[in-house]
This record gives C-alpha cells, structure tokens and sequence, in this order.
C-alpha cells in the first residue's frame, strides 16, 4: 500500500508524492517505540499535542480535513454534546494491526478542540475491531475550566 501525498512544486503546481506504507509503519511501529520507550504512548500524546499547536485549525471541519491532509484516515464527527464529541476514524492503515493505537491523533484532537472550544479538553481512543476496525475517540472539554486563549 502508498500513502499519496500533495506537494506544492515551485510553479505553484500540486503534484502527488508516493511513500511506501512499510516505511511510515516502521517508524510508527517499531522505531518510536523503541527509542521512546515504555512511555512512548504518553510522549506521543503530548507529541500531537504540540503538533496542534503548531497546525492550529478553527473548526472540526478542518481537523477532519487534517487527518485526511496527513494520512492518518477517515475522521469522522458521529455525535457532539455540550460538553463531548465522538469521532471515529478508520484508515487502511489498520487493517494488518492486531493493536490499534494513535495516541499521537488522540492528543492532536485534544489540543485542536481545546483551541476550538476555549476549555481544556482530554481525548480518551477505543480501538474497536469489528468488521471495519476504527479508533473511536471521546474527545471531553471541562466547560468550568477555560483556557487562556478562550474564544469568545
């Protein structure tokens, strides 16, 4: 399997870059791990965390945009409350996986709804197996708990 990937060349055109799937699950598999350690889940938490900060979106819209945009698959908003949101993502990449595990979109999610919403928000994932294996993330933001960058 290829990821595609669109590049902006220096005539402003967009071509398609191929990466072969075998080298990003090997860095995502085995390399990370390793060098990261036991705690390499929570460091990758934090990680997408960080990686929010630094691809600040304004609507759920474009963090599913995102995860489309850099590979991770197909997010989608099944319910929102108050204080709540439910998303689920598929992607091919969890077909050959016996473990599902995105800490790394888990905590972007995080921090791209704690931008959103003005209130510091946690991300818990279940992988589910099923027919179709997803990642289901419940995505909670503490309304009596602002950030400092809340929205108005």
């Amino acid at each position: 399997m290829i990821f595609s990937s669109k590049e902006t060349n220096t005539s402003n055109e967009t071509e398609e870059r191929n990466i072969p799937l075998f080298g990003y699950e090997l860095l995502r598999e085995d390399i990370l791990p390793e060098l990261l350690g036991k705690e390499h889940n929570t460091i990758l938490y934090w990680a997408g965390k960080s990686l929010a900060r630094k691809y600040p979106t304004s609507s759920f819209e474009d963090i599913i945009n995102f995860f489309k945009k850099a590979g991770w698959g197909e997010l989608l908003l099944v319910k929102e409350k108050r204080s709540e949101a439910i998303f689920e993502l598929t992607s091919d990449l969890f077909s050959n996986k016996k473990e599902l595990a995105t800490p790394l979109e888990a905590g972007f999610l995080a921090q791209q709804i704690e931008n959103i919403k003005g209130c510091i928000t946690e991300t818990n994932e279940t992988p589910k197996n099923g027919k179709v294996k997803k990642v289901v993330y419940r995505v909670k933001w503490d309304l009596n708990d602002h950030t400092n960058e809340e929205k108005s």
